[in-house]
């Protein structure tokens, strides 16, 4: 395995919002924004480790890791109260503002189940290939934590763990964009487009 070093701009992972509960001012919400060792449908890995410095340095300056709504920087609709690596992945855990209308209205599509995803906003900063062809992700710098209508994931939810939901129509949909988007940006594609 080679690095690989990228100065691209912010990237973008998914997988499922963990447990929701009415707090006074909001929803309070937890789960694994990123899980370690897992490839995702881009083929993309992160490795144990690869959040520590940009965690550390956030901590350092003051930062703060952002809740957005899909991942418009425009919209933020809460708090991360605490960010960190585990052995399993990174753990997020944090307050959707009912204060603020588009956290009034992402509190009740969550409780509706219209929206079940967590997506991580972040620039690679150190990277491998493996004999796949996969990156291996080794440091990244995370930006933000946002609240998605589709997960990467497909079994992607909210809900009990270990539940293993039927595809839907959308995430199917969600699964040939991001397929089509990957095939046409893949090194000799011959594709320019990008979705």
């Amino acid at each position: 395995m080679s690095d690989y070093h990228t100065d691209f701009g912010l990237e973008h992972k998914f997988v499922a919002l963990g447990d929701t509960r009415e707090v006074d001012g909001g929803v309070a919400i937890e789960g694994y924004a990123s899980f370690f060792g897992e490839a995702d449908r881009g083929g993309d890995i992160v490795a144990k480790g690869a959040y520590a410095a940009s965690l550390a340095e956030l901590a350092g300056t003051g930062g703060q890791v952002k809740m957005l709504w899909q991942h418009d920087p425009a919209q933020p609709i809460g708090v991360w109260d605490e960010v960190r690596e585990d052995a399993r992945g990174l753990f997020v855990k944090g307050r959707i503002l009912a204060d603020v209308a588009k956290g009034r209205e992402a509190a009740r599509l969550i409780e509706a189940g219209a929206i079940d995803g967590l997506s991580i906003g972040y620039r690679t900063v150190r990277a491998a290939r493996n004999e796949k062809g996969q990156r291996l992700l080794k440091e990244l710098e995370l930006w933000e934590v946002s609240l998605v209508t589709f997960p990467m994931l497909p079994s992607a939810r909210v809900g009990a763990k270990g539940d293993a939901p039927e595809e839907t129509g959308f995430r199917q949909l969600a699964r040939i964009i991001d397929d089509a988007r990957l095939m046409l940006t893949r090194p000799g594609s011959g594709g320019d487009l990008t979705l």
